[in-house]
């Protein structure tokens, strides 16, 4: 065996972002890529039905309450960086509304010679009158951010203009915001994040802000917000001591700090009269990952006495809850199905009562897309699934509920179908995932892209994507999603299950999908595609480097793959708390064995791997698919690496890219994964062979 080891790593030059020889070779491997990729005489095509989808006129425009407008970012062909755009609901009904334009960013990209790309705004409330704008350079997670008036639809003179940094911002008022940003020496954290949280008020210098609050030099960030309420106005402050906990605080008028004493690792706010807590541990006699509701003012007072909204069970876990005026939208998942609730609280203390909201079908989900928690009961719900487009419903609680749009079919879903089934992993635990594709009792194995995330407790939940539909689906593939551990789609155990030195259960899990996969005869070996990205792409190292026999080809998008060292790049530092320190004793050993840069020996068999990152990705550093890329070259395993100068973590800042992108993607796996559309499925295309009930949506198949 030959392994690197972090002592005698050859490729550390590559780390370096922008340098010159670092370019130079990554040149190299980018023509490489296209040479082998993008001559083809399908890609064009294919790229361009992928872009005809991201860049659809009948797209939803998905609105954000502000006031009395819906507002509106949208892209399309004629607009690739895209228009901030706002209009009212009675003409939002109209299936072409008429939108009053707020920011073009293609033309203020063009004014400035830079590439702008839109990062978000945030409105100050309840007036709605200006928003601090945030401009991405080239997709980085650093802004720029400027104050933007919104009756002149212009950006202020002499207003709030912060420069490019992490920075954290919102309104305090008219003429104040707390602000956290690169200010100098010791104002960031070790992670890259603010360290100061800061009084700014209009017409000062940042530099003299007044101080508020101060974090660790080995914090993640700190931050300051304001509740604009009325008669709830309050200030707090926060450190996040790591990625899962956070010490928070009420700020008041007199600067003091009182500690809101919730558990560090438990997810904690005030609304209105109510402090609502998600404890990630058992706490006073709750299970982790319940939802909490105590009086505010009398838990400050050392009152624990709290309204248990949610608790969990084995199979039911809590996906999220949005606040409308009145009520309370309770988002659980059961097996990774999404169920909604209406929750109103109880008068003067009283218990709350709990109605369902809206029946999702089988094997879909659910999301609430925006409420107006000031105002009133409205709320905006869009429904999908993997064969069914989003439709866009509002309703107010209590009263009638409208399609607002309706997504159309982006792909052909003939003889398609949805299943669920569960993998038993290495130790015994059942892990669920979703199948779309044809009967492969009619096709037999079919090629098949199996993708997985597997941390930070992040679920992955049915979603309708034309992009996997027109390139994969309608050509024959299977689709698949593992709900593996280090997600969140049981609540926090599952989680925790799969963190730290645990870690390769997640891989486990993955690999038992796989495996099941073979074993129903959906796929073959030889078949098999997996991908993943940033933290997933960190899970298909793991695949490459523990399970090559199980996969035809592998695909990393912005992947971690150097866990020896990726503390010390970019937001690195903020992570330790998922996977562990390299500078801890305890922690080097497990990290060094999950770490696929240095698990690449030259005697293994692995398959073909495309990794993709970005110059411009400030989040994940680019030097880890630059390095994993030489030293497979190095040992002579097959390897393409496609760096995209721009784009940031996604990638991609507009449309176009992201249809290369995913182009890039689909080519690499067609190429390599064995077989083409079957015969059967084929049949079922044309019409030969009736198909299945459909597009069919299964039940739970647990065999």
């Amino acid at each position: 065996m030959q392994s690197v080891t972090d002592a005698d790593d050859a490729y550390v030059w590559l780390e370096d972002v922008e340098g010159a020889a670092a370019l130079a070779w990554v040149a190299e491997r980018n023509a490489e890529a296209d040479a082998a990729l993008t001559g083809g005489p399908g890609f064009a095509g294919l790229k361009g039905r992928l872009r005809e989808v991201l860049d659809a006129a009948d797209r939803i425009p998905y609105p954000v309450r502000r006031g009395p407008y819906l507002y509106s970012f949208w892209r399309d062909a004629g607009h690739v960086r895209g228009l901030w755009r706002r209009t009212g609901l009675e003409e939002y009904r109209k299936d072409s509304p008429d939108w009053e334009l707020l920011l073009d960013i293609d033309v203020l990209a063009e004014e400035e010679g830079q590439e702008w790309v839109w990062a978000g705004a945030t409105v100050r409330h309840p007036d709605c009158d200006r928003a601090l704008v945030r401009l991405s350079r080239d997709g980085g997670d650093a802004v720029v951010v400027r104050e933007f008036d919104l009756a002149t639809r212009s950006f202020v003179d002499g207003g709030f203009e912060v420069a490019e940094a992490k920075t954290s911002i919102g309104w305090i008022d008219a003429d104040t915001v707390f602000i956290g940003t690169d200010t100098g020496p010791d104002s960031l954290t070790e992670s890259g994040y603010p360290r100061t949280v800061r009084r700014w008020r209009r017409g000062t210098a940042l530099e003299d802000a007044e101080l508020v609050f101060e974090g660790e030099p080995g914090d993640v960030s700190v931050s300051g917000w304001h509740d604009t309420t009325p008669g709830f106005e309050r200030s707090f402050v926060a450190r996040s001591l790591d990625f899962f906990r956070t010490e928070r605080h009420l700020l008041t008028a007199k600067g003091h700090l009182v500690r809101i004493d919730v558990p560090d690792d438990a997810r904690a706010y005030a609304h209105r009269e109510h402090l609502i807590v998600t404890p990630k541990s058992d706490w006073l006699g709750h299970r982790a990952g319940s939802l909490l509701a105590f009086p505010f003012e009398a838990f400050l007072d050392g009152d624990r006495t709290a309204q248990v909204l949610f608790t969990p069970d084995a199979h039911t876990a809590l996906a999220g809850h949005s606040w409308t005026r009145h009520h309370l939208l309770l988002q659980t998942m059961h097996d990774v199905a999404t169920r909604i609730e209406v929750l109103t609280p109880g008068a003067d203390g009283g218990e709350w009562t709990r109605t369902p909201l809206a029946d999702v079908p089988a094997l879909s989900s659910a999301t609430v897309v925006d409420t107006d928690p000031d105002v009133s009961d409205e709320y905006f719900l869009d429904v999908s699934g993997f064969l069914q487009p989003s439709t866009l419903y509002r309703g107010e609680i209590g009263g009638e509920t409208e399609v607002l749009k309706q997504a159309p079919a982006r792909f052909d879903t003939a003889g398609l179908r949805v299943s669920q089934y569960f993998a038993e992993s290495a130790d015994g635990t059942r892990v669920p995932y979703f199948v779309i594709g044809p009967d492969h009792a009619l096709t037999g194995p079919t090629p098949t892209l199996l993708y997985g995330y597997g941390g930070f407790e992040v679920s992955l939940t049915p979603y309708y994507s034309a992009l996997t539909g027109r390139a994969w689906l309608e050509h024959g593939g299977t689709y698949v999603i593992a709900n593996i551990r280090g997600g969140g789609e049981y609540g926090p155990a599952w989680h925790r299950a799969a963190s730290g030195a645990d870690r390769p259960r997640a891989y486990e899990d993955f690999a038992a999908v796989a495996a099941d996969l073979v074993t129903r005869g959906i796929t073959t070996a030889p078949q098999l595609g997996a991908s993943g990205g940033s933290n997933g792409g960190l899970l298909m190292g793991a695949m490459l480097t523990r399970y090559p026999h199980l996969f035809g080809a592998v695909v990393a998008e912005v992947p971690l793959l150097d866990m020896l060292r990726y503390h010390r790049l970019l937001a690195g530092a903020s992570w330790v708390a998922e996977y562990g320190s390299p500078d801890s004793e305890a922690d080097r050993p497990h990290l060094s064995d999950i770490s696929p840069y240095h698990r690449l020996t030259g005697d293994a068999d692995y398959p073909p791997l495309l990794l993709m990152t970005s110059t411009r990705d400030d989040r994940v550093h680019p030097g880890h698919a630059r390095k994993m890329a030489a030293r497979m070259r190095e040992l002579g395993h097959r390897v393409l690496l496609r760096e995209n100068t721009g784009g940031g973590h996604t990638g991609a800042g507009d449309n176009a890219r992201t249809a290369e992108n995913k182009a890039v993607l689909y080519t690499f796996l067609r190429e390599h994964l064995a077989g083409s559309v079957p015969a059967a499925r084929a049949a079922v295309r044309d019409g030969a062979v009736p198909p299945p009930p459909g597009p069919a949506v299964t039940g739970v198949e647990t065999g």
